[in-house]
């Protein structure tokens, strides 16, 4: 397996819309299409989407999104980056690819400066967080929209 990521462009669109979770994560995860929908509304340079491709047959495998810097309270005290979506596709999951993804993200924050790599995600028996808490995330205690916030330091 080496993964690598791409660049949503023309040529990449349909293999990223393509991308679907298992039935019973659908509820926890935003569609590609939407994700990809936020990034264009969103200022320029806040969002960060990515297709992540198999690169030993360049097989489309996940999508994941960053988030850059966004004023995490809409007041501009705080401003936060990191992992706004994952999705990793039905068949391709627990082959190293959700990593691979949470570690390109905790990468491009260090080269860009920052210390600290946010997450939410849905609480519950069939959400992600048993994964991101192996990963090295602890929880903040805080909420965003009912979701869980984690952090994980890059320093």
């Amino acid at each position: 397996m080496t993964p690598r990521l791409e660049v949503i462009t023309p040529r990449t669109l349909d293999a990223a819309l393509g991308i679907r979770v298992r039935p019973d994560q659908e509820s926890a995860v935003e569609p590609v299409v939407r994700s990809l929908a936020e990034a264009y509304v969103q200022p320029a340079g806040v969002a960060w989407p990515r297709l992540i491709v198999d690169g030993d047959d360049d097989r489309p495998v996940g999508f994941l999104m960053a988030f850059l810097g966004i004023d995490w309270r809409g007041d501009g005290s705080l401003f936060r980056s990191g992992l706004w979506r994952l999705n990793i596709a039905a068949g391709e999951q627990g082959r190293g690819y959700g990593r691979f993804a949470v570690e390109s993200v905790a990468a491009e924050l260090r080269r860009r400066g920052d210390e600290q790599l946010h997450v939410t995600w849905h609480p519950g028996p069939d959400g992600p967080e048993e994964f991101y808490l192996r990963l090295g995330f602890r929880k903040t205690g805080e909420t965003s929209g009912g979701q869980t916030v984690g952090v994980l330091e890059l320093t």
